[in-house]
């Protein structure tokens, strides 16, 4: 099936016509009369003739023009495609102490960014359908990646990640702040933050509980994921064990910003309880099971622009080689 994407370009068919209205008329030349009339008739109906004929061309190179500006294009029969409009952006505490190796995944003892990465870095892939963006934040918060449909570069920045990119501190606030920015731009709903943290909020210039009003306000849900285990005292730095600072997660706060968005908050001690957060958000939000149907469009305009060049260059005025007499002695 042929469409044309701008059909109202066809209005300037007439436009050389018109034009040649416009223009005042060519003065008439005097009359010569000759002796040989009548082979001087037979020239100018040839004459005509082909004057005749390349206006016709010209006109048809013309037409060819039109119809390449008007956008021709092919509309294949439609195509299922998967899409929820759901907005999630994920926010990351990048600060100093998710360095902490405290969570055990599998048979060994991780970091808590370490966690987070293989944990999270599944749960983005598994979100086909869903637009997903990357939020880091330590004593600053940063958009690492806008919120896109391809979910496998949203994993893999994460997985390029590393503390203290953001500064060692924790700035929930301002975190919060610039992703509800980037995801009210949307249309798309519903819009859901998922925030982790291992800390209370010590940076920014946004307090927590004002940036969950102002993400409430503009329709974005919040779930917040608090991460480490309350017994946690020792801090791997370079392969030695070092006394690491007291837990202090801000739970009664984090819980708050959940409540204030219709979120809800999630207490990730190990690798599994973080698995199990996840999954909960999955089910809390779920991928959609809806189709939409898009249209390919297969653009047809080079084949008329094409032609009527060919057909322009036909209507130049080419040299015709002269052939040398011979002079007989």
């Amino acid at each position: 099936m042929i469409h044309f994407a701008w059909p109202w370009l066809f209005a300037m068919l007439p436009l050389p016509w018109l034009l040649r209205l416009a223009l005042p008329p060519t003065a008439p030349g005097a009359a010569l009369y000759l002796p040989h009339e009548l082979a001087l008739s037979a020239t100018l109906q040839a004459r005509g003739a082909a004057r005749r004929w390349r206006l016709w061309v010209a006109a048809f190179a013309w037409l060819l023009l039109v119809t390449a500006a008007a956008r021709p294009q092919r509309v294949a029969p439609p195509e299922s495609l998967h899409r929820s409009g759901r907005a999630l952006m994920l926010a990351v505490d990048v600060s100093g102490s998710m360095s902490i190796q405290d969570m055990p995944l599998g048979a060994q003892t991780v970091s808590r960014f370490a966690a987070v990465k293989a944990i999270a870095g599944d749960f983005i892939s598994r979100r086909e359908g869903d637009e997903v963006g990357l939020v880091l934040f330590g004593t600053h918060a940063y958009l690492l990646t806008p919120l896109t449909f391809d979910t496998t570069t949203v994993a893999k920045q994460l997985e390029g990640a590393a503390i203290g990119l953001a500064g060692r501190e924790t700035a929930l606030g301002d975190a919060i702040v610039l992703a509800t920015r980037h995801l009210s731009k949307l249309p798309a709903h519903p819009r859901v933050l998922v925030l982790l943290t291992d800390g209370v909020n010590t940076a920014g210039a946004v307090a927590p509980m004002d940036a969950a009003q102002l993400a409430a306000s503009a329709g974005v849900r919040i779930y917040t994921i608090g991460i480490g285990s309350a017994d946690s005292q020792t801090l791997s730095v370079f392969g030695m064990n070092l006394p690491a600072p007291d837990d202090d997660l801000d739970v009664a706060t984090l819980g708050a910003i959940a409540r204030a968005t219709g979120g809800k908050f999630f207490r990730a001690s190990d690798a599994g309880q973080l698995a199990s957060a996840y999954r909960s958000i999955d089910a809390l939000e779920p991928l959609a099971k809806g189709q939409s149907l898009l249209r390919p469009r297969e653009e047809l305009y080079p084949w008329p622009l094409g032609l009527a060049l060919l057909i322009a260059l036909s209507l130049l005025p080419w040299p015709v080689p002269r052939s040398r007499a011979r002079v007989v002695a």
